[in-house]
C-alpha cells in the first residue's frame, strides 16, 4: 500500500463566492477550469458518483463520488484517476471571503505518495487554481492553457482504453 500524503494550495481571486463555486460544480458545460472537463455526476449531494469526461465525451478521466456539497463553500469528492490503477484520494474546495476576494483553498488528503495519481495532482492543484481565477477576473484562461486544451482535443486518441466511457458506467458503480 502506498503511503498517503496531504497537498494543500491556495489563491485569493476577485470576484464571486457563487461565481467561483459554479466554475468549479457546473455540470451543464465544460470547466474550463478543470482541464476543460464535463463533469457528469448522479448528483450533487453526498453519496452522488460524480465523473470528469473528457471534452468529447468519450473518456472519463477521474471516477468518484461526493463526499460534500455545501454551496457556495465547499465541495468535497473522491477521486481516481480511470486511466491509473492507484488507490482513491479526496479533494476539497473550501471557499471563504477574505481582504481582497474570495480565498479558495483545494485540499488534496489521503494522496496515494510515489504514485502517478500523487505525481499528476501535485501539478494539477496550482494549475486548476491558477485558471479558476483567470476565468473569473478575465473571463477565460491564459492563453498557454487554450492552446493545451486545443492539443487536448486532437489528441485524445492517445488516451487508454479503459478510460473509455462504456467501461465506466454512472450509474450503479459504487
Amino acid at each position: 500500500m502506498a503511503e498517503k500524503g496531504k497537498s494543500v494550495y491556495r489563491i485569493v481571486i476577485n470576484g464571486s463566492q457563487e461565481a467561483i463555486f459554479r466554475e468549479l460544480t457546473a455540470t451543464d458545460r465544460l470547466l474550463p477550469a478543470i482541464f476543460n472537463s464535463r463533469m457528469h455526476t448522479t448528483g450533487l449531494e453526498p453519496g452522488g458518483r460524480m465523473q470528469m469526461h473528457t471534452m468529447t465525451g468519450k473518456h472519463v478521466m477521474v471516477d468518484g463520488e461526493v463526499v460534500e456539497y455545501d454551496p457556495p463553500r465547499r465541495f468535497a469528492h473522491t477521486h481516481r484517476f480511470t486511466g491509473y490503477d492507484d488507490p482513491v484520494c479526496r479533494v476539497t474546495y473550501e471557499l471563504k471571503p477574505v481582504t481582497g476576494g474570495i480565498e479558495v483553498t483545494l485540499t488534496v488528503d489521503d494522496l496515494p505518495l510515489g504514485t502517478k495519481t500523487a505525481n499528476e495532482m501535485t501539478k494539477g492543484g496550482k494549475f486548476i487554481l491558477d485558471n479558476l481565477k483567470s476565468i473569473v477576473e478575465t473571463g477565460r484562461p491564459p492563453l498557454g492553457t487554450r492552446l493545451m486544451y486545443w492539443m487536448f482535443g486532437h489528441l485524445e486518441f492517445v488516451l487508454p482504453a479503459k478510460s473509455k466511457t462504456e467501461n465506466w458506467p454512472l450509474e450503479g458503480r459504487k
